[in-house]
């Protein structure tokens, strides 16, 4: 055996099998249901991005890398400026989780979208790719990312410190861009090393207040570091045959109780882009269920702010504090409450109105709001569930569970919802014109011969 080489009988069969997949992931059929489910993904992504743009976050990643300059390659979306595949992906990625309007993967503990969409839209955009591959590449990217967190067991990634949060949008935005520039079985396996390299996050993320690191840890390094693979490989550069496998591996690293295998576990049959979560409301996940509930209510005619008296939430134990009287708006789910209450309604610029948190009237009635953290409801199947209770002013008690939280797997937003979500998020800053345009691009992505297609209308 030449020692300077790995044999062909050192790659797992593991890495076979998911290289070969990654590799030929652009040629397979899918579904009209697994399409039609990454198109809402891939708009609901895109949309935040747009939103984004207009945050803190999103701002300081656009003027960081137009001062960073580059060859004009790729979108940076929601801005005038176009530049390196890599900043773009980083900057695009930021934009995308700038706050807490992208969506979710229960499961893999992790926020696909953020970066994995970024990743694909970058590679494709450099590739010059069609709208379809574009399109598969996001779903791969989601099986991937997926799968390498449960590999590796998110809540035992969350023992040792690191965030899947991070880790699971590298190696699908990997994937994805690996897809894009059609790599080989070798040269997957080599960026699937240079992709463990920078695996890297820690979760003091949840200390940031601003939400601009997290923008970054969540969404934009991920993305960022798998154009760096990808982008390095397609120029030549090797790594190790089976960064998975073998003396001093990926696993050994980061995992003290691995399952490799459920890397390749159903790859192909079961898409986790149908097991992903959309969220209704531009808040943070554990949110979304009391804002069903109080909507529901609310439309049913029985609930009106002066008349309530008293309001108690309750949440599942293990993500109540999350939540709880936060410093910022859409994560704080007495604030958003209270502010749908008053408002009659949920919209994205209310969420993320940071001068109604100091509201006397706001103020008033999130006093009412308690909150208390239900084991019972961490076990409860569904996942997510909330119980709503208002005691109203005239002595009556409104009631309501949400079972199935909008959004989720087991309550999908339908193809209108997703489309009325996207319009309260692109229409104010690119106007009804380019955002009809826009989403009536994502919907048919399919018959787009070039991505490129997509820049006028993502840029403002």
């Amino acid at each position: 055996m030449n020692d300077s080489k790995t044999s062909k009988e050192d790659i797992s069969v593991v890495m076979r099998e998911l290289s070969a997949y990654i590799s030929g992931s652009l040629d397979q059929e899918l579904s009209e249901d697994v399409l039609e489910k990454g198109k809402h993904h891939l708009l609901d992504t895109l949309s935040a991005m747009i939103s984004g743009s207009r945050l803190k976050p999103g701002k300081l990643a656009i003027a960081y890398v137009r001062s960073l300059g580059g060859e004009p390659q790729c979108t940076v979306v929601g801005s005038d400026i176009s530049t390196n595949s890599v900043n773009a992906a980083l900057a695009n990625g930021i934009l995308a989780h700038s706050d807490e309007t992208d969506d979710s993967h229960l499961a893999g503990r992790f926020h696909p979208g953020c970066g994995i969409v970024p990743g694909a839209l970058a590679a494709a955009e450099l590739n010059q790719s069609r709208g379809i591959d574009l399109l598969k590449a996001v779903i791969l990217g989601y099986d991937i990312g997926a799968r390498f967190n449960i590999s590796m067991g998110p809540r035992e990634l969350y023992a040792g410190g690191h965030s899947s949060h991070s880790v699971g949008t590298l190696f699908g935005a990997s994937a994805a861009a690996a897809a894009l520039f059609a790599h080989n079985d070798e040269q997957v396996r080599h960026q699937l090393s240079f992709t463990a390299q920078q695996a890297s996050g820690v979760q003091c993320w949840a200390r940031d207040n601003q939400h601009s690191e997290k923008a970054f840890d969540f969404g934009g390094m991920g993305a960022r570091n798998a154009l760096a693979a990808a982008t390095m490989v397609s120029q030549g550069f090797t790594g190790v045959e089976d960064v998975l496998s073998g003396k001093n591996n990926f696993y050994s690293a980061f995992s003290d109780k691995p399952d490799p295998e459920a890397l390749i576990d159903a790859l192909g049959s079961r898409y986790e882009i149908m097991r992903a979560t959309i969220k209704k409301w531009a808040a943070g996940s554990p949110i979304q269920g009391a804002l069903d509930a109080l909507v529901a209510l609310m439309e049913a005619g029985d609930v009106k702010a002066s008349d309530v008296e008293r309001i108690k939430i309750q949440l599942p134990d293990d993500r109540a504090h999350v939540v709880d009287n936060r410093s910022m708006p859409d994560i704080c789910l007495q604030h958003l409450m209270a502010v749908t209450l008053l408002d009659d309604g949920f919209t994205f610029a209310a969420a993320h109105d940071y001068q109604r948190m100091a509201d006397s009237d706001v103020l008033a009635l999130r006093a009412k709001i308690d909150l208390v953290p239900k084991s019972e409801l961490t076990t409860a199947l569904p996942p997510r569930q909330v119980v709503l209770d208002i005691q109203m002013r005239d002595g009556r008690t409104l009631n309501y569970r949400t079972h199935a939280v909008k959004g989720t797997p087991d309550n999908p937003m339908t193809r209108e919802e997703v489309v009325h979500k996207s319009r309260d998020l692109i229409e104010p800053i690119l106007g009804r014109e380019q955002c009809e345009k826009l989403i009536e691009a994502v919907l048919n992505i399919e018959s787009m011969n070039n991505v490129s297609a997509l820049r006028p209308l993502l840029q403002a």
